[in-house]
């Protein structure tokens, strides 16, 4: 059985490759994702891409006001701010704008991430006016009204004491904690029970107020939109938003681990839960790429990845592993997560150990770096499938710098990774020597190699 699946899976990775080569250069000819840029007099860049297959137009909002930006004694203030946008603005409650949404078909929200906050609008082109003021009126003037600041602040922390029951959550807190020291990412972007009981209307208008300006704000449009409507839009309800200049706090330097951090965390649980990595890259690296390709060998590709393959598959030891690096606007993090037995968390361990010494010693096989490269290059266009897709894409284009050739230079980086690079990356951004590992279970039965539990 095990040999027919791998079979299988060669075969259809082989598909995936043949379909990216073949069909890929096409799909970009027929359907050339040229966007355009330009910036408006108070400061907003747009992106606009017109798209008229369907009577829809998608905006997406990116401001420069995430949690990389919170105080640190109020870790969750740039999300509280974004959860607020929604709930009501000097002109309209958030009764009347739910309403006003829901009457002309709408999707309309915000959300707070580690680097930016976005707010997204789909619409009816038909609508666009109206869903385009409901936009400018809550990215604008957001009213922070007292009652629905407590009741997000209740909300959120529920939310956060909702996680105490979520080994994922739990061993997510921990890790980042370890992995980046006193710098912002260590926090969860909705805060902690200390520090979301402390933000103040005060705090959220001052906020708003400071890093929701004009020129600190990249605004997406794409659909059923020509340019000088876009234009247009931008200038009938943003036109006379002000700019204003906007300084950024310099967080301390994120340092690499010098050591193994260990943490155990008391769950009574039939499995465990386990994180294990340390320091990743930044999204502008330029190896960012090389790392996409090896990562997705490692642990990233699913049930073709070696650690699948060798750990779940061949030992039978997880229920579920992956690996991920995360990119942000400074280093994110690198992290292998996997559940198992309690009584198997020291082998699986061991095997992850194993398998990122392994990649960073042996050259990969040109097998196993075509099929990485047919799935990666191959699935771009569901990246791209929609113009809310592509919204939010232009506006991570801008905001990291990679430039409106990204649609033509995507796939090519991915297909000129060799072999050379995998393994040199590998060297230079696995250290399976000094890491920190979270791990959630049932501590009297987590045994490793017999010795109990581990790196005391």
């Amino acid at each position: 059985m095990k040999l027919v699946s791998l079979t299988f899976r060669r075969l259809v990775f082989t598909a995936l490759f043949s379909f990216s080569i073949l069909y890929f250069p096409a799909f970009l000819q027929a359907a050339p994702l040229s966007p355009k840029r330009s910036v408006t007099q108070n400061g907003i860049t747009l992106l606009w891409l017109q798209q008229s297959s369907l009577p829809i137009v998608s905006v997406q909002v990116l401001v420069r006001a995430g949690a990389l930006l919170d105080p640190q004694d109020k870790a969750g203030l740039a999300n509280m701010t974004a959860s607020l946008l929604e709930e009501g603005t000097q002109t309209r409650s958030a009764t009347e704008m739910s309403e006003t949404a829901d009457f002309i078909g709408a999707r309309l929200g915000a959300r707070a991430g580690k680097d930016y906050t976005t707010v997204q609008l789909r619409v009816l082109k038909k609508e666009l006016a109206t869903g385009f003021e409901l936009l400018s009126d809550m990215l604008v003037h957001p009213q922070f009204d007292e009652a629905e600041v407590a009741r997000i602040q209740k909300q959120v922390l529920g939310g956060i004491r909702a996680e105490k029951d979520r080994p994922g959550a739990i061993a997510m807190r921990a890790f980042q904690a370890a992995v980046y020291g006193d710098h912002p990412y260590r926090h969860a972007v909705a805060g902690d029970e200390d520090s979301v009981p402390k933000i103040s209307r005060a705090d959220l208008l001052s906020f708003h107020k400071h890093y929701y300006r004009p020129n600190n704000t990249i605004i997406a449009i794409v659909g059923d939109i020509t340019e000088p409507e876009a234009g247009k839009l931008l200038n009938d309800y943003l036109g006379n938003w002000e700019s204003a200049p906007v300084r950024f706090p310099k967080p301390p330097p994120i340092a690499p681990l010098e050591k193994k951090i260990v943490q155990y965390i008391e769950k009574n649980l039939m499995q465990a839960t386990v994180l294990l990595g340390h320091l990743g890259i930044q999204r502008t690296n330029p190896d960012y790429y090389p790392v996409l390709v090896m990562n997705y060998i490692l642990g990233g590709g699913g049930f073709s990845s070696r650690m699948m393959t060798d750990i779940r598959d061949n030992r039978g030891l997880v229920y579920s592993i992956y690996s991920r690096f995360s990119s942000n606007l400074w280093p994110g993090d690198f992290r292998v997560s996997l559940q198992t037995k309690n009584s198997s968390v020291g082998e699986a361990i061991d095997g992850v150990l194993q398998e990122m010494s392994k990649i960073r010693k042996t050259p990969v096989t040109a097998l196993e770096l075509e099929e990485a490269k047919a799935y990666l290059a191959g699935s771009f266009p569901l990246r791209i499938d929609s113009s809310n897709k592509v919204a939010r894409l232009l506006t991570q284009i801008e905001f990291y710098a990679l430039g409106l050739n990204y649609f033509e230079n995507h796939v090519k980086a991915i297909q000129a990774v060799t072999q050379e690079d995998i393994q040199r990356v590998a060297q230079r951004y696995l250290d399976p020597d000094h890491y920190s590992l979270i791990v959630v279970g049932r501590q009297s039965e987590i045994n490793i190699n017999g010795k109990g539990r581990p790196f005391r």
